[in-house]
């Protein structure tokens, strides 16, 4: 277990800081652009949780606890031998978030242009949410270019964002409030 006695360490103030195997990374790492920016869908789901309740609220503290899972991945390299087992996201956890949303999907009506970010307040926090996964998931894609990376940390993120598009379409009534595109709707609009 984690134990925080102390916030602040200094420790970065050269513009480097330590990973979680100890190792010291300038801040402007591959690494840490993809766990902060974990961190930071995190913050956004914290946000729409204020708008949620029941199941829905159920699924998004899974996948926040999750997301500390994935920051703890991102930030250990890999190595051939560990002191101690280090936290890797699991296959498990992909294949939940692809249970539920192939349940919640079942009862949304297909598609008949693309959804715009909105209807209710919790469906435009997790748009939001998925638009910061999505900058995850370059991010750990950029990362897993350059370093061996764990394939299911990938997949997670991919998946998270496909689960937030299809929860908030979910939390829309089922679909009946998402504010779908309308192409061109306003090109010839006057002033």
């Amino acid at each position: 277990m984690v134990r925080l006695t102390k916030i602040y360490t200094r420790g970065g103030d050269g513009g480097e800081t330590s990973l979680a195997d100890g190792s010291r990374v300038a801040k402007t790492d591959l690494r840490l652009a993809a766990y902060g920016t974990v961190d930071e869908a995190n913050a956004v789901l914290g946000l729409a949780r204020l708008h949620t309740d029941g199941e829905a609220d159920a699924m998004l503290a899974r996948i926040q606890n999750d997301l500390f899972d994935l920051g703890a991945d991102l930030a250990t390299p890999q190595a051939e031998d560990y002191k101690y087992p280090p936290l890797r996201v699991s296959a498990a956890q992909v294949s939940r978030l692809e249970r539920e949303i192939d349940a919640m999907n079942a009862d949304l009506a297909p598609l008949s242009s693309f959804v715009l970010p909105g209807g209710s307040a919790a469906a435009a926090h997790l748009h939001l949410a998925r638009t910061v996964v999505r900058r995850a998931e370059r991010a750990t894609a950029a990362l897993a270019a350059e370093v061996e990376a764990n394939d299911q940390a990938l997949k997670y993120v991919n998946r998270l964002s496909d689960h937030l598009f299809v929860l908030a379409r979910h939390l829309n009534r089922d679909g009946a409030d998402d504010v779908l595109w309308v192409p061109g709707a306003n090109r010839d609009a006057r002033e």
